[in-house]
């Protein structure tokens, strides 16, 4: 009897024993289980943040990377929307581009002279041709009249400046200077190639070494030109071909122009 009661006691004490030793795994598995699914939630709530912030920051970094347009002018605009914004884009040119436009014309106008003949109209090529044949009729009619220093007269003779002064005077819009010198810095009138002279152009020289030059004639074409050289000497026509011209000569310039006449 006694030993089967130590049994019975043994036996439940074993089983304290084991309930004893199996509740704390039970507590563990069971937080950790916990934390795996707090864990778990954490997880899926980071995603669905994720998830709903992607797009949002998507098309900020796409507007952060497209360059900044630049405002066309409304020149542009208007040339753009239609074809009356022609007519106002041309408008717009000749308001603010005046400037600029004359001075292409003018090196229009230099090129052309340099290069060859004068291009002008029938109406513009008669009017031309009369006041130049007026200037050489001019001219002509002084032939062999004394040089007289600082003359600009028929009464009274003329210097080489005053001759072309007075063939010219009346006949263009700008004021013809009274030198030699003053001639041929003139910017009224287009500086001109030696091979591309015509009858009426300025022809220059420099033979006392004053300034850039010092002597003038009119050219007469043919290569002769009319001048009056100096004290002693009358009015005269004279060959470009000579030694002593060819030697001292500097330049030519054209004055009388389609432009240049009244």
């Amino acid at each position: 009897m006694r030993l089967l009661i130590t049994l019975f006691l043994l036996a439940f004490a074993q089983m304290i024993f084991n309930l004893a030793h199996a509740s704390p795994h039970t507590a563990i598995n069971a937080s950790q289980h916990k934390a795996e699914k707090s864990s778990a939630r954490d997880d899926d709530r980071r995603k669905r943040r994720q998830q709903v912030k992607t797009p949002v920051k998507k098309p900020r970094q796409i507007s952060e990377q497209k360059p900044k347009l630049k405002k066309k002018s409304k020149v542009q605009t208007a040339s753009l929307s239609s074809p009356k914004s022609t007519l106002t884009t041309k408008k717009l040119a000749k308001r603010y581009g005046h400037k600029r436009n004359r001075k292409t014309s003018d090196v229009a106008t230099t090129a052309s002279i340099n290069n060859g003949p004068l291009k002008m109209s029938k109406a513009h090529r008669v009017r031309y041709q009369k006041a130049r044949e007026t200037a050489m009729n001019k001219l002509m009619g002084q032939l062999g009249k004394p040089y007289l220093w600082g003359g600009a007269s028929p009464r009274t003779g003329f210097d080489c400046s005053g001759l072309v002064w007075y063939a010219y005077k009346d006949l263009v819009k700008f004021k013809i200077p009274r030198t030699a010198n003053e001639m041929y810095h003139l910017r009224d009138a287009a500086q001109v190639k030696r091979e591309s002279l015509e009858k009426g152009d300025l022809v220059f020289f420099r033979i006392n070494n004053r300034g850039a030059a010092d002597h003038v004639g009119v050219y007469l074409g043919n290569g002769k030109f009319i001048q009056s050289p100096r004290t002693g000497k009358d009015i005269q026509i004279s060959a470009l071909s000579e030694d002593y011209w060819q030697r001292h000569y500097v330049g030519a310039r054209r004055v009388m122009t389609p432009k240049t006449i009244r």
